[in-house]
């Protein structure tokens, strides 16, 4: 009988904090976990997520999502945020302009409520910066910040 052992991972809300995609062998099968990126800036942690599954295809509505969590783990929804999305080609240079600003509504996906969401369709294979920007609507509730995550874009099909 083969044992499974279970990996449990805990993601404090602390600087620095990430989560990386992981892959385990076990028996030579490779078994991919589920993975979002997360990354802190200030009192703002981000999830971040693009279907499918990490994998967009040229061409293809892609669903990009941040899930905006506040210091102390309270979910931060889109309505008190003033989000914008910015897409750029890589690799680029600081005076680069985004190829495009999809917009964002709140969206319901997971076991997330009310966050930022948007559909990308992307014109070319090849790597993309998505660089999400904010700040608080009442203009105090929590500091702007600013993530980037960068996404591999694959030929069709």
């Amino acid at each position: 009988m083969i044992s499974l052992k279970i990996l449990l991972l805990t993601l404090a809300f602390s600087i620095g904090a990430k989560a990386e995609i992981i892959n385990h062998k076990l028996q030579n099968k490779l078994i991919p976990t589920q993975a979002h990126n997360v990354e802190v800036s200030q009192d703002v942690a981000c999830t971040f997520h693009i279907t499918p599954n990490h994998n967009p295809k040229v061409g293809k509505s892609s669903l990009a999502w941040f899930a905006l969590t506040r210091k102390g783990g309270k979910s931060l929804p889109f309505s008190e945020c003033d989000c914008q999305l910015n897409v750029y080609v890589e690799p680029r240079n600081p005076d680069s302009k985004p190829i495009m600003n999809p917009p964002l509504k709140g969206i319901d996906t997971e076991q997330y409520q009310d966050i930022p969401g948007a559909e990308i369709m992307f014109p070319k294979a090849g790597i993309y910066d998505l660089e999400i920007i904010g700040s608080a609507k009442d203009g105090t509730s929590f500091k702007p910040f600013k993530f980037n995550y960068s996404v591999t874009v694959t030929g069709g099909s």
